[in-house]
């Protein structure tokens, strides 16, 4: 079946699927879209709220439907899962979205879709080396939505820190999107400056305490939205709307996606977020960036909790 480059779909219509289908229709990146939810009825209803937007938002079809739906579709995104509850990490939820994973993956192959997968269901690097796992699909086109939201958590809270536009800050938080994640603080900079030498030059000299305390609110930011409001939505549907834009205009983007490794870093056996080049295809590239010997000492333990975490799993 021919694949149409302007067809997605989102399965799971939860708030963070549907807080995704409402970034797409901002976005005008897709014509059609297609929702998917165990329960039929909610993605009817999602997808009759979303139309009620189109006369505001982009030219597209919005409908709810089946697995036959998705033959053709560039991008397939899974948001369908349990949601991490107050005092549970990401990989809490490991057995029943893994559950749910083996589910959708057991419909979706068997239907002769080719395009790009997109896992966003945590805990997601784990997930993300399932789906990879299981589907049979090449790693270049399988994903994760990985560390692009604590990245974009990262830059945000420097933004605040230091006065300046998030947008002009370049950081990345990468490794597990969970709590063994790590800030590559070495090659921080903003807009090509030094970030220790931009912030002094802004008379905010941050120092190893500041920047411990940037990288802990914003690996335990989940943790204190969900405390407040019971879910995360918003920041990852942008994040997921960020990656999705990469791929359907084919910007060879450079994002920390979460992957399947093949030796890269010394790595492999496991999908882990890492800056790579996203496009049209899917991953182009995994990059590997200069680590100072302490941010490779924690990707390294990072590592190591994945590959427990999927041994657990018996694939």
């Amino acid at each position: 079946m021919q694949m149409n480059p302007r067809k997605a779909a989102v399965i799971g219509c939860g708030q963070v699927g549907a807080s995704i289908a409402f970034r797409f229709l901002q976005q005008g990146l897709f014509t059609r879209l297609v929702l998917l939810d165990a329960d039929r009825a909610k993605a009817e209803g999602e997808a009759m709220d979303l139309r009620d937007g189109l006369p505001y938002g982009a030219a597209m079809e919005i409908t709810a439907g089946g697995y036959d739906d998705l033959a053709d579709c560039a991008l397939v995104v899974i948001a369908a899962g349990a949601n991490q509850r107050p005092g549970e990490t990401r990989l809490d939820l490991i057995g029943k979205n893994t559950a749910i994973l083996r589910a959708v993956l057991a419909e979706l192959t068997a239907r002769p879709f080719g395009g790009i997968l997109l896992v966003v269901t945590n805990p997601v690097d784990v997930l993300t080396y399932t789906a990879w796992k299981l589907s049979g699909y090449p790693r270049e086109r399988v994903l994760g939505s990985g560390t692009v939201l604590d990245t974009a958590r990262l830059k945000q809270l420097l933004g605040a820190a230091l006065d300046v536009d998030s947008r002009n800050i370049h950081a990345f938080i990468v490794g597990e999107h969970g709590d063994s994640e790590l800030a590559v603080w070495s090659e921080a900079n903003v807009s090509g400056l030094d970030l220790e030498a931009f912030s002094c030059l802004r008379g905010r000299c941050l120092d190893a305490a500041d920047r411990d305390r940037l990288y802990h609110e914003v690996r335990d930011s989940a943790y204190q939205i969900i405390q407040r409001k019971g879910v995360t939505c918003y920041g990852i549907a942008m994040a997921v709307g960020r990656i999705a834009e990469a791929i359907v205009k084919d910007e060879h983007a450079v994002l920390p996606v979460s992957v399947v490794l093949e030796a890269q870093y010394g790595l492999e056996g496991l999908a882990l977020s890492l800056p790579s080049i996203v496009g049209r295809a899917g991953l182009q590239e995994i990059l590997e960036i200069p680590l100072s010997p302490q941010e490779r000492a924690a990707l390294e333990a990072s590592a190591k909790q994945m590959r427990e975490a999927i041994a657990s799993l018996h694939l």
